[in-house]
């Protein structure tokens, strides 16, 4: 496999990669994904992919969703104090 990013060769076991794995350049650093196995191919992973996994911990307005659960508690102990 060749890296995108800096065109250095990267040794992977193309029957172990499945598309979306994560693959790291040796050479340059760069986070790269497999962008398809047959043929095998990277592309250099955006950064949107990683904040698709962070949006799953935050609700519509960006909050975390604890947070909001104990900020409801606090208030309804005060409203009884």
């Amino acid at each position: 496999m060749i890296c995108p990013n800096c065109k250095a060769d990267i040794d992977l076991d193309e029957d172990e990669l499945d598309e979306g794995d994560p693959v790291t350049c040796d050479e340059c650093g760069a986070e790269l994904s497999v962008a398809s196995t047959n043929p095998v191919e990277l592309e250099v992973a955006t950064e949107d992919d990683d904040e698709d996994e962070d949006e799953e911990d935050f609700d519509e307005d960006g909050e975390d969703d604890e947070d909001e659960f104990e900020e409801d508690e606090e208030e309804k102990d005060d409203e009884w104090s």
